[in-house]
């Protein structure tokens, strides 16, 4: 959806059309594949080799190269071929406020970020030196604008007050950085999901971004999905014989005709199928897209549960619990796999890490593995099949991690499944036509014969209802939220925490104009996707997360909050990662379902932990003066969704937010040093997942989207006299889903599409960046006035950039830090 306020640029693309009814057929062309959105760059200006910066080109990312493509090892011989080869077949009366910022908000925002506190050290340079400087540097940077290569747009014509000053984090040198217009990286993408159609309900929109986008893909289904055998709505089923081998080729069909839309725009885009065997001692068919050799499909086809949570032994989740030794291949009658087989757990295990080791991916998506509970009835809230595969996912990436040394970082990211149905919607409705249309392709709903198979070329049961309960309308990360990961410290150096291979990657700038270091894994494995930092009083910064251990036994399966302190402020040394424990009792109970951590430091010094239990309540523990920390306390809520949020107020007083299905509830301290107040209902309308919290001199503002249209909202907390929010205001922006970041003057977050859109100052035009980025973004103030923004794209590497915090400022371009990811 365009920004709807005054002044907003004019679409750069026509929005896609309205869906096709069920019987249009696909267009026989394929779609050609695009590149960077040439018309996103703000006016000519000169060729990119005319200004030296640093920067991704301006020129359209090329494809990548056939012989470089993840597919199978070189040992293993073409698709096809080789000896192991077979042939065969709320108060939504919220005002818009176009031309500004809430006034409130015009207090807290300059230099708000309550991390580093650079803006209350530096005000705004007095006005005739800024308009000298701007005129200094008008040069300069065009030619910065020009080599960003549409990573995002410059506008205006005021310059960037910090270029031209030595405490300029983009003046000073960048060790490590990329060299001038190299190309980025595009990452390789790898999922590895339940059933078939996991991917189009739960990953999808990111799924089709990551195919437009060019980015070699790969998903690996665990079962056949071959359910009761019955390939037919609800009317026919009693008269329909099952058959499940011809069932599981049905929806594999289905699969290949969704992809194949989404990559080339024609349902009927040829597939080479061939057979490759597994570490596990199996078979599995691999897919290659003719058209586009870089989409590939993995079918393990392991018997499913046939049930989302009745007790069913011959399952992943028996499996795993080890009620049975072995679980039995399902072959859909169409494979060229033959010979069927059984793998054991370890079994299991071995073969994803075989694939995760041909396909070497820079970003791998799973499905929740700790999805809880309904609280009344105590069934799972999420397939068995998909939180039972999400553990072997898990097992296999942390051996992955271990044993294969020579391959790239990777970075992991995990969605939400049917508890996406119960909660606000987070697509426009663009968005999810377009995720629904490739749920109507995988259904097959014109039962046109286009691909010549007896089974059926769709998914009939899904036929009946494409767009699931409510899932098409939304995705959600059910991990990898926090926006507090970049943050800074008190001589303006820089800091980004985000989880690699299992453990927590640092990368380091020592102060305004320093060395970019990193990334630098920290000793310590298991750890989630998601990081928080807060800085102590004594000025160290504390980094905090959750860890997944799996014990010797299934029972063993644990996660629980962590936390790793500097040893001294400005110190590269970390201590070791120090357990808070967790709130739940056995993973039995509400299988491990706690939330990411959310952490402030109050103005008494004391810090605070909390998190959202399996039980959708809020839990928090506290450091006492002497360093301990204290028990779990009960602060109540009801019904919570996803991450809680905490900020502290221009007072010092804590405030902590959360969401549910309808609304957002807080508690805030009466004090510093206080307790927590009661649980008290703010009076918003209902959000879509996760809440940002920002603390500021008036109080502490929250930043969400609007359910169904992707808008940015703000309200804001203040705590003087009990909790109250107040000033609900609608931002525009560029739809997208997902967390939003905010520093000073700058806003951030995924716009529709996947890119990265921002806006620099009130009233400013939002802008989209063709940066694809994983989880969500982060920014911190530091320096006089400077707001920097970074995000870890698809090929698990930083990209930052820095702005000056002023309401007529620009984005540098971005500078991806480090060497390419081609090994740790």
């Amino acid at each position: 959806m365009p920004d709807p306020r005054p002044g907003a640029p004019s679409p750069t693309a026509a929005p896609p059309a309205p869906r096709p009814e069920a019987a249009q057929p696909a267009s026989p062309n394929p779609a050609p594949l695009p590149g960077p959105r040439t018309a996103d760059v703000a006016g000519p200006g000169p060729e990119p080799d005319a200004c030296a910066l640093p920067g991704p080109r301006t020129e359209a990312k090329p494809r990548p190269d056939d012989a470089a493509l993840p597919g199978p090892r070189a040992d293993a011989g073409p698709p096809g071929s080789g000896a192991d080869a077979e042939s065969g077949p709320g108060p939504d009366a919220a005002q818009p406020r176009p031309d500004a910022r809430p006034e409130a908000d015009a207090e807290a925002r300059p230099g708000a970020d309550a991390r580093s506190g650079a803006a209350a050290r530096y005000g705004p340079h007095p006005a005739r030196r800024d308009r000298h400087r701007h005129r200094l540097v008008k040069v300069v940077v065009l030619c910065a604008a020009t080599a960003a290569g549409g990573m995002l747009v410059l506008r205006g014509n005021e310059a960037l007050a910090g270029l031209v000053s030595p405490a300029s984090p983009d003046t000073g040198p960048l060790a490590g950085a990329a060299a001038a217009h190299e190309n980025p990286d595009p990452g390789r993408v790898l999922q590895i999901v339940a059933h078939p159609d996991d991917d189009l309900y739960f990953m999808n929109p990111d799924l089709r971004y990551s195919i437009t986008a060019g980015h070699p893909v790969t998903s690996v289904y665990l079962t056949s999905g071959e359910a009761d055998g019955i390939n037919a709505g609800a009317a026919k089923t009693a008269s329909t014989a099952p058959d499940k081998p011809a069932y599981a080729e049905a929806r594999q069909n289905g699969i290949r005709a969704a992809y194949a839309k989404m990559a080339t725009g024609d349902r009927r885009s040829a597939w080479k199928r061939t057979v490759i065997p597994t570490d596990g001692g199996g078979r599995a068919e691999l897919d290659v897209l003719v058209a586009r050799p870089e989409v590939n499909l993995v079918w393990l086809q392991m018997r499913e549960a046939g049930n989302v949570y009745a007790d069913r032994p011959d399952s992943l989740h028996g499996l795993w619990d080890g009620r049975v030794e072995r679980l039995e291949s399902v072959l859909a009658s169409g494979t060229p796999v033959r010979q069927p087989y059984t793998y054991t757990r370890e079994q299991v295990v071995r073969t994803l890490l075989g694939v995760l080791e041909r396909y070497r991916p820079t970003t791998v998506r799973l499905q929740d593995p700790t999805p809880g509970r309904h609280a009344d009835t105590r069934r799972y809230t999420d397939h068995q099949d998909h939180m039972y595969g999400a553990r072997f996912a898990q097992a296999a990436l942390a051996a992955y991690a271990k044993e294969v040394k020579d391959r790239p970082h990777f970075a992991v990211q995990n969605y939400l499944g049917y508890l996406n149905g119960s909660l606000p919607s987070s697509l426009d409705p663009v968005e999810a036509g377009e995720k629904l249309d490739i749920l109507d392709t995988y259904a097959w709903l014109d039962r046109s014969d286009h691909c010549g198979s007896e089974a059926g070329c769709g998914d009939l049961k899904v036929a009946d209802h494409p767009a699931g309960n409510n899932w098409t309308r939304s995705i959600n990360y059910a991990r990898g939220t926090s926006t507090s990961w970049l943050t800074s410290d008190r001589d303006h150096g820089l800091w980004a925490f985000k989880v690699l291979d299992g453990q927590v990657a640092v990368w380091h700038r020592a102060g305004l104009i320093g060395a970019w270091s990193g990334p630098r894994l920290l000793p310590g494995t298991g750890m989630d996707p998601g990081i928080s930092t807060a800085t102590l009083a004594d000025g160290r910064i504390a980094a905090f997360g959750t860890r997944t251990a799996f014990g010797a036994r299934p029972a063993d399966y644990t996660r629980e909050v962590v936390m790793a302190v500097q040893r001294a402020p400005g110190s590269e040394e970390f201590g070791p990662w120090e357990s808070l424990g967790t709130p739940e009792t056995a993973d039995e109970e509400w299988t491990s379902d706690i939330s990411a951590p959310a952490v402030s430091v109050d103005g008494a010094g004391q810090p605070a932990v909390y998190v959202r239990d399996g039980a959708h309540t809020l839990r928090g523990r506290v450091r006492a003066a002497d360093g301990g920390w204290g028990p779990w306390l009960r602060l109540g809520g009801d019904g919570l969704t996803g991450n809680p949020v905490t900020a502290v107020d221009g007072a010092g007083r804590r405030v902590v937010l959360a969401g549910t299905a309808r609304t957002v509830v807080g508690w805030a301290q009466p004090r510093p040093g206080a307790p927590l107040g009661p649980v008290t209902a703010t009076g918003l309308p209902d959000t879509a997942l996760p809440l940002t919290a920002q603390g500021g001199p008036t109080g502490v503002r929250l930043w969400f989207r609007k359910p169904g249209s992707g808008n940015v909202r703000t309200a804001l907390a203040t705590a003087g006299g009990g909790l109250r929010v107040s000033g609900l205001t609608d931002l525009g922006g560029l739809s997208g889903f997902g967390a939003v970041t905010a520093s000073g003057h700058l806003l951030a977050g995924r716009a529709a599409g996947g890119q990265l859109g921002s806006e620099v100052g009130p009233g400013r035009p939002w802008e989209r960046s063709p940066l694809m980025f994983v989880g969500s973004p982060s920014s911190t103030t530091t320096g006089r006035n400077m707001v920097s923004l970074a995000v870890v794209g698809l090929d698990a590497r930083l990209y930052v950039t820095s702005s000056q915090d002023a309401p007529d400022a620009y984005l540098a371009p971005w500078q991806p830090v480090g060497p390419r990811n081609t090994g740790p």
